[in-house]
């Protein structure tokens, strides 16, 4: 038997009477045309005695027009067939405006260390794999150099490098003046004014100029790379990439690594040179020391050894930061937060790993008495 009701109106009050089966199965057919209901009387009375069958769906559905007839401001009445079809109502009108309970599970300090562990533990195995891969394409493309992608280098020689120059230079000559400026207030008090141009050249060439330009282009040049790699990989380029047969360790990682390699120790010399100006230029402004004096005492004390140094580390730095930031624009997922994650984390650990390799160099050179 159809699910179906009655309307009719006696003595001010509407009766809505109810009859049939109203189940999850039926309930369908006459649901939109109970919202479609409007009354004109005061007084609602729903009838339940002539209801056959009634399970939660019919009584829920039923619950819901008397709260649009309450609603409206008239009172309404329901009259049950039986006890159960009550105690269903009653159930129902107990648990509608309840919101559900959710229950937040906190994590505890082993949890939270296990959880940290596993996941430092992928991202290790993933490096890995992307380190091994790069290792073997390039082993490739020294076995076969026509592979190897010409134009592609040239172009990120540019952007990470030359466009890099001014960014670097007014880093480095900020560098250059806070550094002599420091240790002119210091050596004034034993009138060794003259040694600002030994502590300045040489902590720059050595120090300073590979550490500030590798942190500048940890934060300019590997977010690049994440963020293109990263915005590839969400419009799907580079499955299409290899969809059409080309390689994107060939396109995509080996140009941009091979051209940091040859982009950043040019940007140190540059780096050297315009911090050592900055240097000159304050400690003119401080205590006058002219620059021939300057540039004399540099031709002193600045050996061939310090400066080649400083340039020997700009390869290396500029591997870890290449990788970092082409490895983590290729670990972007298929959404767009993911990208300012991984950008995100590939400076911060591009910076990381730089910090530790200048440490490792200077334990290596202290040891070798360099």
């Amino acid at each position: 038997m159809d699910i179906k009701y009655k309307i009719e109106e006696n003595n001010g009050t509407t009766y809505v009477y109810c009859y049939g089966v109203w189940l999850v199965s039926t309930i369908d057919k006459v649901e939109k045309s109970l919202d479609k209901l409007s009354f004109f009387t005061k007084s609602i009375v729903i009838d339940l005695s002539s209801v056959i069958e009634l399970d939660s769906s019919g009584a829920l559905l039923l619950f819901i027009l008397k709260n649009k007839i309450i609603s409206n401001g008239l009172q309404v009445d329901i009259k049950y067939a039986n006890e159960r079809y009550k105690r269903l109502f009653d159930l129902i009108e107990k648990s509608y405006n309840k919101e559900p309970k959710i229950l937040i599970r906190k994590d505890n300090f082993i949890e939270n260390l296990g959880k940290q562990f596993i996941e430092a533990y992928r991202y290790i195995l993933s490096f890995l794999s992307f380190f091994g891969e790069l290792f073997i394409k390039s082993l490739y493309i020294i076995k076969k150099p026509s592979n190897f992608r010409f134009k592609e280098t040239i172009y990120f020689i540019n952007t990470a490098g030359i466009n890099a120059l001014p960014i670097i230079g007014m880093t480095s000559f900020l560098v250059g003046v806070v550094i002599a400026y420091q240790t002119i207030v210091q050596l004034s008090k034993f009138g060794a004014d003259i040694f600002v141009v030994d502590a300045s050249a040489i902590s720059i060439a050595r120090e300073l100029g590979p550490m500030i330009t590798a942190i500048v282009v940890a934060g300019r040049t590997a977010s690049s790379y994440t963020a293109e790699i990263g915005a590839m990989k969400l419009t799907e380029e580079i499955n299409a990439m290899k969809t059409m047969g080309f390689m994107p360790f060939y396109f995509l990682v080996i140009p941009r690594v091979v051209a940091l390699i040859i982009a950043l120790p040019i940007l140190i010399f540059f780096s050297d040179v315009i911090g050592i100006f900055g240097s000159m230029v304050a400690t003119k402004a401080q205590i006058g020391l002219s620059f021939d004096i300057f540039l004399n005492r540099v031709y002193e004390v600045l050996s061939l050894k310090n400066y080649l140094i400083g340039i020997v580390k700009g390869p290396f730095f500029a591997f870890i930061i290449a990788i970092i930031g082409v490895f983590h624009g290729l670990r972007v997922s298929q959404n767009t937060e993911s990208i300012g994650k991984e950008t995100t984390k590939s400076v911060v650990n591009a910076i990381f790993f730089v910090i530790v390799c200048d440490a490792i160099f200077s334990v290596i050179f202290t040891e070798l008495g360099i």
